[in-house]
């Protein structure tokens, strides 16, 4: 598959903070990204390098081969939509979907249109006069009718209510399946983005902590239940993420696939075996050491 974001040793400090540290990853074409992390975790940072708004302290930045920075060639591919974002004051969503048609060569006004409409979407009232849900929908109405070869959503859809946000979810995937195009979806929603995104990259304190396929997550972690000793004798040895314990009952998580003899002695043991969802293990993670990733320097 075709690589079109490169980020080899990516650093940025802003004074005494040290934003990102050492990151390296790829991006491949035609992919849902989810770039998860806490709050102050590195993740508009990075999305901001990329997109040209923002200089690296050291480190290399290429999006289709190139550097990103005064680059029409690169930028005009480019859409990047974030949470906050300024519009002139006695803008109306009718001139900022004008101007996107302007600045985007694969701009669907149809689906702008119907966009419009779902969203319920005022289009002569003055942005700033806009709630905060009609907000995010201008953001998230450009992005996708933009169809841009790679589009950067910096969790513009916080605003929406939850009937809002499934629209923006929906309308995503039927679009994506018809008009493949890769998307970087930085959110604190993770359960309800974890069935449209294809890939995760996790940051915390701007250090890359797990870049993998969604689907090989599924087994990276499993929660073990049961008597408290039996618990700890199976966990022993093993990298655990997260342990509670209430009278003598302990729930711990661990890294790694269980193998078939693990499950057999779970089983022997009388020890339950728990999922652990995609948000569980993110959380897991930041809350947990550095680990080793896979497919990222940190």
């Amino acid at each position: 598959m075709t690589t079109v974001i490169e980020v080899d040793h990516l650093t940025k400090r802003y004074r005494d903070t040290l934003a990102l540290d050492d990151v390296s990853f790829r991006i491949e074409e035609n992919t849902i990204y989810g770039l998860l992390g806490r709050n102050g975790a590195g993740k508009t940072t990075i999305m901001s390098i990329l997109t040209a708004q923002n200089f690296a302290t050291s480190g290399d930045v290429r999006v289709f081969g190139q550097d990103p920075y005064e680059n029409s060639r690169v930028l005009s591919r480019i859409c990047f939509v974030r949470e906050g974002q300024r519009y002139p004051d006695d803008a109306v969503p009718l001139h900022a979907f004008r101007t996107a048609r302007l600045f985007f060569p694969n701009w669907d006004q149809d689906f702008a249109d119907r966009l419009i409409a779902e969203f319920d979407l005022p289009l002569k009232r003055r942005i700033k006069k806009l709630s905060r849900g009609q907000l995010s929908a201008v953001g998230v109405i450009i992005g996708l009718a933009s169809r841009a070869e790679i589009t950067f959503f910096d969790e513009p859809y916080l605003g929406l209510d939850a009937v809002a946000r499934q629209i923006f979810y929906d309308r995503l995937l039927e679009d994506y399946a018809e008009h493949p195009r890769t998307v970087i979806l930085s959110s604190h929603l993770i359960d309800e983005v974890s069935s449209l995104i294809e890939k995760v990259v996790v940051i915390d304190a701007g250090r890359i902590l797990l870049d993998e396929d969604t689907d090989a997550l599924r087994d990276r972690a499993a929660t073990v239940v049961g008597d408290s000793a039996a618990v700890e004798d199976f966990v022993a040895g093993r990298e655990v993420i997260h342990r509670e314990s209430l009278g003598r009952v302990t729930s711990a998580t661990v890294l790694g696939a269980l193998t078939p003899a693990d499950r057999a002695e779970l089983a022997a043991q009388g020890l339950d075996i728990a999922p652990v969802s995609l948000q569980q293990l993110v959380v897991r993670l930041t809350q947990h050491a550095p680990l080793v990733t896979n497919g990222a320097d940190a």
